[in-house]
């Protein structure tokens, strides 16, 4: 059992935002109820269609997706998806996205009324009123929205941070200062591809966050760097495909892991890891994984 924020997890990994929709579109394939958490589907003030196909696109260990926050809204999942995944025994964590502050605000006030159990604030999104950056590339705006959402819900806030930045704790740092009760990262990294054969992208919005194993060792290098720079726990993630990778991210400092990509592949792959953790953990004469935190030898 690990607590973070007072939220109770049965074990330190959860699935992370935009691969494991709901939940409930993983249920034929998996036992939902054995993770520690589920991060839902990124979720808008506004419904979103998304970006136009192609929005995926293999890449060598990983994949590029560009599929733009497609989303039915927050009225719709507070009003009908909410009540119908709350059955499942394990802690929902929303994941909300907005291009201003204002917009984070309002979907913290809307959700601290539910049930939800946490709220994540993905901050790789573009800031309308501040020249279209990313809100999570400065650190000034990293705490301005956090403080902000901060004083508006009283559930476990979570911060996402984008690794498109030359020093991941800066903004790291800025949302443990603005309040955030744990730091999740990394968030994926901006790439692209191209056809060669019609000289295209091919990605039709160009570029797109480059996701799965080809990322992994700059995510756990940085959640190495997040964890010895803030005292709140810290949630890493990219490119956690094993048990063998997950235990890497807590030896390095994580209090829990997310696992995206690799459910696309695997559907059953954080049950998988729960196992293979737990195995590991007792072969080190550990009686749970959540022992391995920090325990890197350097």
């Amino acid at each position: 059992m690990i607590k973070i924020a007072g939220m109770q997890l049965k074990n330190p990994v959860l699935s992370a935002s935009g691969t494991f929709g709901f939940g409930e579109e993983l249920v034929p394939f998996t036992d939902v109820n054995r993770l520690g958490g589920i991060c839902l589907k990124g979720l808008t003030l506004q419904p979103r269609q998304g970006n136009p196909p192609t929005r995926i696109a293999e890449t060598a260990s990983g994949i590029l997706n560009s599929v733009g926050l497609q989303n039915p809204g927050i009225d719709v999942f507070v009003s009908e998806i909410l009540p119908r995944i709350r059955r499942f025994d394990t802690n929902l964590i929303a994941n909300i996205a907005g291009s201003t502050v204002e917009e984070y605000v309002e979907l913290c006030k809307r959700l601290d009324t539910t049930d939800i159990d946490g709220i994540e604030l993905n901050l790789s999104c573009p800031n309308v009123k501040h020249g279209c950056l990313a809100f999570g590339s400065d650190p000034a705006m990293v705490e301005l929205v956090t403080k902000s959402a901060r004083a508006v819900t009283k559930k476990p806030l979570f911060v996402k941070l984008t690794p498109n930045v030359t020093d991941i704790t800066l903004p790291a740092k800025a949302a443990e200062a603005g309040g955030a009760d744990a730091i999740s990262l990394i968030n994926t990294l901006l790439g692209m591809a191209i056809d060669l054969k019609t000289r295209k992208p091919l990605l039709a919005n160009v570029t797109g966050g480059l996701s799965g194993p080809a990322v992994k060792p700059v995510a756990l290098r940085m959640t190495y760097d997040v964890a010895r720079a803030v005292k709140v726990p810290v949630i890493g993630m990219g490119g956690i495909s094993t048990y063998e990778d997950a235990a890497a991210f807590l030896l390095a400092g994580a209090t829990a892991v997310q696992v995206g990509t690799a459910t696309l592949a695997n559907p059953n792959a954080c049950c998988e890891i729960i196992d293979g953790l737990a195995a590991y953990a007792a072969a080190q004469g550990l009686s749970c994984p959540s022992q391995l935190t920090g325990q890197l030898i350097v």
